[in-house]
């Protein structure tokens, strides 16, 4: 699937790896969580799929030729539009024990190594998945609430302009103003 095909708001998931064999198990494991999954088979291609569109979630392999896939968690890290993205590291049972330390120390939320359970696999995506969908909740309430402060300031100067004028206010007029910002402050707090 690619990432041009799959920008309906869903979180996607990247798929890092240069052998096909183990995009398509990751693709077979995953497929059942109807999230977009995307395909980079080099680190290169990681880093161009995440500028084009967010994520939830990288799955990326360690052994990769050129760019590695602890070069390329170093660079979603440094850049400001991916360095939040979580990274669950894949390697092989056999690499070296220092990996996971390594790749710990670049950023990576979690290590898992090959072959690796599917159900644990599944089990650790759906919570990056969750958080993923709670922090995009929490940004669009966070907007809301600034938006609806926006509305009560504006509100608030147009009546101290209206204080301040030469002539007075309408009271019954300056009362039904403030009646409405009373219920725009209560409408945000509830």
């Amino acid at each position: 699937m690619s990432a041009e095909a799959t920008t309906d708001g869903r979180a996607g998931i990247l798929l890092v790896d240069d052998m096909e064999d183990n995009l398509i198990a990751l693709e077979a494991v995953l497929g059942s969580l109807n999230e977009p999954l995307v395909r980079a088979r080099s680190g290169e291609e990681a880093m161009k799929a995440l500028l084009r569109r967010p994520f939830a979630l990288v799955l990326l392999d360690v052994r990769m030729p050129g760019m590695d896939g602890f070069e390329t968690a170093a660079n979603i890290k440094r850049l400001d539009q991916t360095k939040d993205v979580p990274i669950i590291f894949l390697t092989g049972a056999e690499d070296d024990s220092g990996y996971a330390f390594r790749g710990y120390a670049t950023g990576a939320a979690d290590y898992l190594t090959k072959p690796f359970d599917p159900w644990v696999l599944r089990a650790k995506v759906s919570v990056f998945l969750d958080l993923h969908r709670k922090n995009q909740q929490l940004e669009r309430l966070l907007a809301q609430d600034q938006a609806e402060c926006g509305e009560v300031a504006g509100r608030l100067a147009e009546l101290e302009a209206e204080l301040e004028a030469e002539h007075p206010p309408d009271l019954r007029a300056l009362r039904e103003q403030i009646r409405e910002l009373r219920r725009l402050v209560h409408r945000g707090r509830g």
